[in-house]
């Protein structure tokens, strides 16, 4: 079955993380990614640990399905044929600093005029217009100032938390490919590309949801909670005899169930937690209720239990054991791919689910540094002679 994007060509000009997690979705979903990396060392990423042997990790995580080609930007030459490239593109990804690329000559408003049909996505530390556009934009920087830091603790007030992964890189690469794809729908309705954008600190401020929309409508400026749900219990992480134990009643009729599946049939009795509100405000008592009846037994038999009787609940795993799980097997979350260097590699398939893509995500390998560059050069219709003379002029590799 042909892959949705088959047929788009995409020229990725995008380093480190966000980016290229963005053009990763646009290759998973089966556009050709045309990653074009700066001579002499590429993608900075691939200096960043872990490592295998000489090989980044972090790189390898976000850069499959793609094809590289090594370019030196700084050269006349390698700029020309840097817009040749364009030219021979469908959509353009970049996450410059702001600037970057009208020194270059890439930037949406030189382009436009002379390719109407091209879609341009751009990612930014902070998004263009306001006081911060110049800044340089990292995700940790960005979970900060987005208020995630302040939402993610412990709830006794200790520090401020990082989430555990890049997820302001993740997110404005997902918000990017999501406006990425609904500029090739408009563009097949209309002929007409467009610029679309967004950045680090604007990925998370529009996935804050409920936490956000309660400080603009009440004011309120909720505080970290934990691994409790900020506004319902019983919801949270809770202690079992060998670790712990997501468990969520979000409702009466779910808080009576699990009432009934832990034989604690005094607890809805008890007026202390008569109501979610009740429940929320006495939530301390309530979880200490709850933890005397789990910790006499381990997480894998509550789980069981709880889940036959109806009651969300999922014990808190460590990687090597959401690797493990059986259904994490069954259902294809990684994939392996042949490398040049590493040799079976496995990649985390894409979580998204079709008829095209099951069991198809992974297609190439991450590249090697202009692994590609002739065989791209040659689809652009390149002579051979020319090739010869900009690789013999150290302005490709």
């Amino acid at each position: 079955m042909t892959l949705p994007l088959a047929g788009l060509r995409v020229l990725d000009l995008t380093r480190a993380l966000a980016g290229p997690f963005c053009t990763m979705i646009l290759g998973d979903l089966g556009a050709d990614i045309i990653k074009v990396e700066a001579m002499p060392s590429g993608d900075m990423a691939r200096d960043f640990g872990p490592h295998q042997g000489n090989d980044s990790l972090y790189f390898a995580s976000v850069n499959r399905n793609k094809r590289s080609i090594a370019l030196d930007f700084r050269t006349p030459d390698g700029r020309v044929l840097l817009h040749e490239l364009v030219a021979g593109t469908d959509i353009l990804v970049e996450n410059f600093k702001p600037g970057v690329t009208s020194q270059l000559g890439l930037d949406y408003e030189t382009l436009a005029p002379t390719r109407p049909e091209l879609i341009y996505a751009s990612i930014t530390g902070f998004g263009r217009g306001g006081p911060y556009e110049a800044w340089p934009g990292l995700d940790q920087i960005a979970q900060g100032m987005s208020g995630l830091m302040s939402l993610t603790g412990a709830a006794d007030g200790g520090e401020a938390l990082r989430v555990g992964i890049p997820l302001g890189d993740v997110a404005a690469g997902m918000w990017t490919a999501i406006a990425v794809l609904s500029a090739v729908v408009q563009r097949s309705a209309t002929g007409a590309g467009q610029w679309v954008e967004t950045s680090l600190l604007g990925g998370l401020i529009g996935m804050l949801c409920v936490q956000g929309q309660r400080t603009l409508s009440t004011g309120e400026v909720p505080r970290p909670a934990g691994n409790d749900h900020p506004v319902i219990a019983p919801y949270g992480a809770f202690a079992t005899s060998d670790g712990p134990l997501n468990i969520a009643a979000p409702t009466d009729a779910m808080w009576r169930t699990l009432c009934r599946a832990l034989d604690l049939p005094e607890l809805p009795a008890d007026p202390r937690f008569a109501n979610g509100t009740d429940r929320m405000v006495n939530r301390a008592a309530l979880r200490e209720a709850i933890e005397a009846r789990l910790t006499t037994r381990p997480k894998a038999e509550w789980t069981r239990e709880l889940v036959a009787a109806g009651v969300p609940a999922g014990p808190v795993l460590t990687m090597n054991e959401v690797f493990a799980d059986l259904h994490v097997q069954a259902t294809q979350r990684v994939e392996t791919i042949r490398h040049p260097r590493l040799g079976e590699l496995k990649q985390l398939a894409s979580p998204i689910t079709s008829a095209a893509l099951r069991g198809n995500t992974v297609r190439r390998p991450p590249p090697l540094l202009g692994e590609h560059t002739v065989d791209i050069l040659r689809a652009f219709g390149i002579a051979q002679d020319r090739i010869a003379a900009l690789r013999a002029g150290n302005h490709v590799r």
